[in-house]
C-alpha cells in the first residue's frame, strides 16, 4: 500500500490530474502535458508508457461525443492509416537505448506545438487538397508520435483547417488521438517498453485524469479560453526547451 503513497506515484498522479483539468478545459492536450512534465523526472518511453491507457480511456470516450463516427471514419481512413504506419516506423526511436534524441525530438514537438498555437494564424485546407494531403499528414503526425509520444502535430491544425463542425472537429480528434494512442501502445510493446508496474500505474493514473477532465470541464465556462490557451502553451514551450537543453546542460 505504501508503494502507491510514494512520491513518484503522487507525482504521476498529480500530473494526470493537471493534464486532465487542461483537456476539460481546452478539449486536448492530455498527452502534451503529461509527456512534457513526466519527461522531466524519467525517459520518455517511461512517460509515454504511462500516458497509454488514461490517454486512450478519455479519447476513447470523445471519439463518441458525436453523431458523426461512421461519416468521419469513411473521410479519414487515409490519415488514420498514415498514423499508424507512421507510429510504428517512428518508434523504435522512443524505445531505444539512446535516450537523448528522444528526449530532444521531444522537446522540440513541444517548442513547435506551443509557437505554431501562439503565432501561426489559422489555416484553411480547400477541399481538392484534402484527399493528397491526407496520407502525408497521418504519416508525419504518426512518425512525431511514434519519436516523441506527442500526437498533435500535425494532425490538430489540420484538421481545425478542414471546416469540420464544432461536434465533427471534436469527435475527429477524439479518433485521431484514439488512433495514434492504440498505435503508440503497439509501438512501445514491440519495442519492450511495456511492463506490469507501467500497465499497473497507468491503470491507477485514469482516475486522476478523469477527475482532473471532470474539473477542467466545469471551469471551463467560467475562464477566459483565449488567456488559458496562452499560458498553456507557454508552460509548454517551457517544458519544451528544458527537455532539448537538459541533456547538453546535465
Amino acid at each position: 500500500m505504501s508503494d502507491y503513497l510514494s512520491p513518484h506515484v503522487l507525482f504521476v498522479a498529480l500530473t494526470f490530474f493537471v493534464a486532465g483539468f487542461v483537456k476539460g478545459v481546452a478539449g486536448m492536450g492530455l498527452p502534451t502535458v503529461s509527456m512534457g512534465v513526466l519527461s522531466v523526472i524519467m525517459p520518455p518511453v517511461s512517460a509515454a508508457s504511462l500516458l497509454v491507457i488514461p490517454s486512450f480511456v478519455t479519447n476513447f470516450w470523445q471519439l463518441f461525443t458525436g453523431p458523426n463516427f461512421l461519416g468521419l471514419i469513411k473521410r479519414l481512413w487515409v490519415m488514420m492509416l498514415g498514423i499508424l504506419v507512421g507510429t510504428l516506423a517512428g518508434s523504435w526511436l522512443l524505445t531505444s537505448a539512446n535516450t537523448v534524441y528522444a528526449s530532444v525530438g521531444l522537446g522540440a514537438a513541444l517548442i513547435i506545438y506551443a509557437v505554431h498555437g501562439l503565432f501561426a494564424a489559422p489555416l484553411s485546407v480547400p477541399a481538392r487538397f484534402e484527399r493528397p494531403l491526407s496520407p502525408v499528414i497521418g504519416l508525419a503526425t504518426g512518425l512525431i508520435n511514434g519519436a516523441t509520444g506527442v500526437f498533435t502535430l500535425p494532425a490538430v491544425p489540420y484538421l481545425q483547417a478542414l471546416g469540420l463542425s464544432k461536434n465533427d472537429l471534436i469527435q475527429a480528434l477524439g479518433l485521431s488521438f484514439t488512433v495514434s494512442t492504440i498505435a503508440l501502445a503497439a509501438g512501445l510493446a514491440r519495442g519492450g517498453a511495456f511492463h506490469l508496474g507501467s500497465i499497473a500505474l497507468s491503470v491507477l493514473a485514469i482516475i486522476p485524469a478523469l477527475l482532473g477532465m471532470h474539473v477542467g470541464t466545469m471551469v471551463r465556462g467560467r475562464i477566459s479560453a483565449a488567456t488559458f490557451r496562452r499560458w498553456f502553451l507557454i508552460l509548454i514551450a517551457i517544458l519544451g526547451l528544458e527537455l532539448a537543453a537538459h541533456p547538453f546542460l546535465f
